[in-house]
């Protein structure tokens, strides 16, 4: 059979085609996104972190194995991130891995893993009515040039099923490992001030926190003690500092020190403020413990400024329980108490500081007032509407206290009592800062007094116990974890959040707002109606192609039998 002219063109037109289009696909590559939330869509904050990457970054993941189908869910969630972040730059590779397969000691490896930091979750699974304990290691490690980093996929939640925790921790991927990134292939510039000698936390229980931030900024501890002598040398050296953080001071301010750190501002210095209104005594001789206000001297400082600390304590009935011992000795047995001086705090805006965070943990905390000028403010995080004021001295009594809160939590609060409302705990301050010194007697002179900063930020924060880590021994424990409920809470993120923010490293941070919608299957549903879909799924498929074989012999038998 001889091919025609016109058959010859076409087929040539056809190879030609290929070729142009085959040309045309890897000169102009491009990935299409057509998810709703565009879930697939790498921020630009992200991309910036592996676009000077000019050698391999290579990503271990342990979410290998046969785990639970949210976890699935979140390997499958990980493996499609991690393609786009290669295809964005071919350097990138991962692997997949089972830290436990194939070793013959995995205790031993369980015991690495869990010196490295990388702590196992445990997660119940519910199939065809068995419950079943399962361990999963829900972190991956990255390695860039002979550094590496430790990367959580999990996210902790309260009181979450598995299910919401993988949903949650599905919405921080990104932000995950953009974060991991950043600390791997950006060199660290900035430098953050730990404000000391005013009774500030001692070093070990701000151990962990700052350990954290150092990954990502210089840290020193800084003192005022010369700003008595030496006022000017100090305002310099201070100014040499990007940030400073002053983690709940106990002593006086004085004026020298204030307007060291009003004229700070004023250079355009950012701070943090972690400031207990109130300080807690026990009487030796009633062997009471009583609350009282705390003068440090702050008052006109951060009224300038547009906030107000009132020496007062918060009570919430959404809080944090205390731990009691009852009985004796070997009778002793430890239970958990609603404790309303412990408010737990969350956020419903989309501030990229307080957002997919988990709840904070606060302790006697104050509210703040918020007083008008031209700063914009922003709360940051806020007790819930059922709450109540309580005024100083106030004496706290456990027996009294402990009984009062259960009656509470078992009968409901009394409007009338707990209707404060949503008292603000922490606070953001943005804009140009007026100083508190203007039109005042100076504590002493200054070359150029500057009576208006450029504009800067600060947040402020009534509880200074929110950085303090708890102590096993004399090993800090990371920050937010309660030893005594074993419960993690977000104290640690939203401050690594709020330093990001105060620092302008925002970028990576407003990821966090990024929402993803990810369905999962209704499991009561599920279980009702297993066996129904697993007939649907085995008879319908049988069904078809008898269907199909019946037709297709009728067919057959029909035209042949002519």
């Amino acid at each position: 059979m001889k091919l025609s002219k016109k058959h010859i063109r076409n087929l040539i037109l056809v190879v030609i085609g290929l070729v142009l289009l085959n040309l045309f696909g890897s000169n102009f590559y491009h990935r299409f996104d057509l998810t709703q939330d565009n879930r697939y869509t790498l921020s630009e904050a992200a991309k910036e972190t592996i676009a000077t990457a000019n050698s391999p970054i290579v990503i271990e993941v342990f979410l290998k194995g046969s785990y639970p189908p949210e976890f699935r869910r979140l390997a499958a969630e990980t493996r499609q991130l991690l393609e786009e972040f290669k295809a964005y730059n071919p350097n990138i590779s991962y692997e997949f891995i089972n830290p436990l397969e194939d070793e013959d000691d995995p205790q031993a490896i369980q015991q690495q893993l869990f010196q490295m930091g990388l702590k196992p979750a445990q997660v119940e699974v519910k199939e065809s009515g068995k419950l079943s304990t399962e361990l999963v290691y829900p972190w991956a490690l990255a390695y860039y040039n002979e550094k590496a980093v430790k990367i959580s996929l999990l996210q902790n939640q309260l009181g979450a099923t598995s299910e919401e925790r993988v949903n949650s921790s599905i919405q921080n991927l990104e932000y995950a490992f953009a974060d991991g990134f950043n600390k791997l292939t950006n060199p660290k510039s900035k430098k953050v001030a730990v404000l000391k000698g005013n009774g500030q936390l001692d070093d070990r229980y701000i151990a962990d926190f700052f350990s954290t931030l150092r990954e990502y900024y210089y840290i020193a501890p800084f003192t005022l003690d010369s700003a008595a002598v030496a006022p000017k040398r100090t305002l310099e050296q201070l100014n040499t500092f990007d940030l400073l953080v002053a983690a709940r001071p106990t002593e006086a301010f004085s004026d020298s020190e204030k307007y060291i750190l009003d004229q700070y501002t004023m250079n355009g210095g950012a701070s943090l403020w972690l400031v207990d209104a109130t300080e807690t005594q026990r009487d030796s001789i009633s062997d009471k413990t009583f609350a009282f206000g705390k003068d440090l001297n702050l008052t006109d400082f951060f009224f300038k400024y547009g906030v107000r600390i009132n020496p007062n304590l918060v009570k919430d009935v959404f809080s944090a329980p205390i731990v009691l011992a009852t009985g004796r000795e070997n009778e002793s047995q430890y239970n958990r108490y609603p404790w309303f001086f412990s408010p737990l705090s969350t956020s419903g805006n989309n501030h990229p500081i307080v957002t997919n965070i988990e709840a904070v943990k606060f302790g006697n905390a104050s509210a703040i007032d918020t007083l008008p000028n031209a700063l914009d403010k922003t709360i940051l995080l806020s007790t819930s509407p059922m709450s109540k004021i309580v005024g100083l001295p106030y004496e706290i009594d456990l027996d009294k206290e402990i009984p009062e809160n259960l009656k509470v939590v078992n009968e409901g609060p009394d409007p009338s009592e707990y209707s404060a409302g949503e008292l603000p705990l922490a606070v953001l301050l943005e804009g140009e800062f007026p100083s508190v010194f203007t039109n005042r007697i100076k504590p002493f002179s200054l070359s150029e007094d500057k009576t208006k900063s450029s504009p800067t930020k600060m947040v402020v924060i009534s509880d200074g116990d929110i950085i303090a880590n708890q102590m096993d021994g004399n090993r800090p424990l990371e920050l937010g974890f309660d030893r005594m409920t074993n419960t993690f809470y977000g104290n640690k993120e939203f401050l690594l959040n709020t330093v990001n923010y105060l620092l302008d490293d925002s970028g990576l941070i407003n990821i966090r707002t990024k929402e993803i919608a990810v369905p999962f299957l209704d499991p009561q549903r599920t279980s009702e109606e297993r066996s129904k879909w697993q007939l649907i799924n085995i008879l319908l498929p049988l069904g078809l192609l008898a269907l199909f074989g019946i037709v297709f012999t009728y067919l057959r038998r029909r035209k042949y039998a002519r």
